[in-house]
């Protein structure tokens, strides 16, 4: 059983150096009310002085002690003189590693000074653990932590709420489950009332970790004792309650050595406490927290060795993540730039391996923009919208010239179709627009779900970005450019032979001829008696019709003078004649039907237009784009240089998995046969 502690003290000492507590190892917590003798305690179990003496609050951070216990100076000397240490007693520290300290008055200088530089000079505290060691023959191997006390009332520049703070730090180790908690009271105070049980049967309420030690036996009230406390008539402890005789100021002050203090207090236990000297003082203390700290390492070590394989397999998973240092500059740079032109790509066909739940992305808002956010642009587009009766007449006219013209011309047709599909120009390069948007997210998208090494190569990043940047900046204009000239194709040459509008050009002819059969015929409403044509466009577009002429204001004699030569006037200054209504019809009907034409070619060939000048050139060229212009020699070793985080993070990951890895040695060595 003796060898399990060796196995503890090691396995902290790894732990320590990585620097952070990743696993809770067994130990044992001493802790108590500020002046309760808590540090005089851990002196009578060293068996030195070695801890700052003063008034007032004196450990101020966790002090981490492990007792290592070794052969005698004559033993040591008789086997391998050239090999040990040529002192007794020896002490180190985890924060001077490489410096052995012999003489140990010069260790609680020691202690004050590395305190000092975290915590200050005015009796701050601090959460940081010193970790020492302190080898000699005297000792037995046990690992302790000295708290700072309970306390009440701030001192210094304490916070206002140190009381608070310092049982907080206090909890977070007594809480932990394989810690033995070593509750100090004095045996000066009500035992009922103790702070430091009380906080111990919070966090071990059955009490199977708790061993009560009562100190300052010999300074209790004449005509007093101990006796009830001591055998557990006033609070019953399961683990038991041991007292012990403290140094007082008297012993510090003659300078009293440790052995002589020990020596004082079996005789005073002998006199006060016959028939429980023998379970009790500072000797059988330690006797007896070497026995439960072994019983209580057995206990733990099953569920620690679990851990440490649970956590070996996370980190080297982790550090796998993370990537090996680059080797091979090259071949590197060729890898993460294909990875990341696949991966582009397969985001926009829908292939990529994280595929987005929360929104569309890629591909996938490509075919959204296309099929939803632009048709239905397009489809809200009125064909006729800030087009009025008096706006069609007047092309009309302005068309014939000077003499009345028999039949309709088509310049006046021409003139209003273009008006009305320039339109559409404006929402096709929205489209665009909005695709060439979608795009520049897939960068990041790929960046963030899919090439974790570009997170160790910030320069390889922002290269890469910059570049794939560069190239949908480059086409963007290119594709406008051609939405342009779809829409001046439409505006070049306007069919009126076009098959779709052949049978609104027979309904035209009717209207100008027989109106009353010729809609009959094609299923049309008929015309109204005042002469006036039903409209044949929806409710919704009624505001872009001519006002009943009926509902005309004669316009006053000043302003007809004043527009005498302004074309528009007589026709509002009078009923349109049958002539003009029907020709005002015609224009109407025709310039619908052609609109709705153009429409649904604009609709067809823009996201044509955009997959093929824009989304599959980029998707084609991107590769080629980023090797023509990130591979050559002169950026390898700037794009590949490692960002200060991620070179962190694998060192970390990598100390951690070398200690765990050790921890897991160490275990190791115990036989099967130590554990039961």
């Amino acid at each position: 059983m003796e060898p399990l502690i060796p196995v503890i003290t090691k396995l902290q000492e790894v732990f320590s150096v990585v620097g952070r507590e990743i696993i809770q190892l067994p130990q044992i917590v001493i802790f108590g009310s500020q002046s309760s003798g808590k540090s005089s305690l851990l002196e009578s179990i060293v068996g030195r002085d070695f801890l700052p003496k003063g008034s007032g609050i004196m450990t101020r951070r966790p002090l981490i002690l492990q007792l290592v216990h070794v052969a005698s100076l004559e033993e040591r000397q008789a086997t391998s003189p050239e090999t040990y240490i040529q002192a007794e007693e020896w002490a180190t520290f985890l924060h001077i590693k490489h410096k052995i300290f012999t003489d140990f008055h010069e260790i609680p200088k020691e202690i004050s000074n590395e305190t000092e530089r975290i915590t200050g000079t005015n009796k701050a505290i601090s959460l940081a653990p010193m970790y020492m060691k302190i080898y000699s023959s005297k000792v037995l191997n046990l690992t302790l932590v000295d708290l700072p006390g309970l306390t009440k009332v701030p001192v210094g520049d304490q916070p206002p709420d140190i009381e608070m703070l310092v049982r907080d730090l206090n909890l977070s180790y007594i809480i932990n489950p394989s810690c033995l908690i070593l509750a100090v009271t004095a045996a000066n105070t009500d035992m009922s009332t103790s702070e430091s049980l009380k906080l111990a049967r919070e966090v071990d309420p059955d009490g199977r970790r708790t061993l009560a030690v009562i100190t300052k036996l010999d300074l209790m009230d004449a005509g007093t004792d101990a006796m009830d406390v001591l055998t557990g008539r006033v609070v019953p402890v399961k683990l038991g309650i041991i007292g012990v005789v403290n140094r007082n100021q008297h012993d510090l002050h003659t300078h009293k050595s440790i052995s002589e203090v020990l020596c004082d207090e079996q005789v005073f236990l002998q006199k006060k406490y016959p028939s429980l000297a023998s379970q009790n003082g500072t000797p059988f203390l330690a006797k007896t927290l070497n026995r439960l700290f072994m019983h209580h390492i057995r206990d733990c070590l099953p569920e620690l060795k679990t851990r440490v394989n649970v956590l070996t397999a996370q980190y080297q998973s982790m550090l796998q993540s993370y990537g090996q240092p680059v080797q091979d500059q090259n071949a590197t740079l060729l890898q993460i730039i294909t990875k990341f032109a696949t991966e582009y790509c397969n985001t926009i066909e829908g292939t990529a391996k994280n595929i987005e739940t929360s929104e569309l992305c890629g591909g996938a808002r490509i075919c959204y923009i296309f099929h939803e956010t632009f048709c239905r642009t397009l489809e809200s587009i009125d064909p006729l919208a800030g087009l009025t009766i008096l706006d069609i007449l007047t092309a009309i006219r302005n068309a014939t010239g000077p003499r009345p013209a028999l039949f309709i011309p088509e310049v006046s047709f021409e003139l209003l179709v273009k008006r009305q599909i320039k339109r559409l120009e404006e929402p096709s390069l929205r489209c665009v627009e909005l695709v060439h948007e979608e795009l520049q997210r897939v960068i990041q998208h790929c960046s963030t779900y899919n090439t974790k090494e570009l997170l160790r190569f910030p320069k390889l990043h922002e290269a890469i970005v910059e570049v794939v940047t560069g190239l949908l900046r480059k086409r963007l204009p290119i594709t406008n450019e051609m939405v342009h000239n779809l829409m001046a194709i439409e505006l070049a040459y306007i069919n009126t032979k076009h098959p779709d509008l052949a049978d609104m050009t027979f309904v035209s002819s009717s209207i100008s001829g027989n109106k009353s059969d010729a809609y009959q015929a094609n299923g049309a409403r008929r015309w109204k008696s005042d002469g006036v044509g039903d409209d044949p466009v929806p409710k919704e577009r009624e505001s872009i019709r001519s006002p009943p002429q009926s509902r005309i204001s004669p316009v006053p004699s000043r302003i007809r003078a004043i527009n005498f030569l302004d074309v528009p006037l007589p026709s509002a200054c009078r009923k349109l004649s049958q002539r003009e209504q029907r020709d005002c019809e015609i224009i109407r009907r025709l310039l619908q039907s052609y609109f709705l034409i153009v429409r649904k070619n604009i609709q067809d060939s823009v996201p044509k237009t955009v997959m093929h000048f824009l989304v599959n050139y980029v998707k084609e060229h991107l590769q080629s784009e980023l090797v023509g212009q990130l591979y050559k020699a002169q950026l390898l070793e700037g794009l590949l240089t490692e960002s200060q985080n991620m070179a962190q993070q694998r060192n970390e990951a990598a100390s951690m998995l070398k200690a765990l890895r050790q921890a897991n040695q160490n275990i190791s060595e115990i036989r099967e046969t130590q554990l039961w």
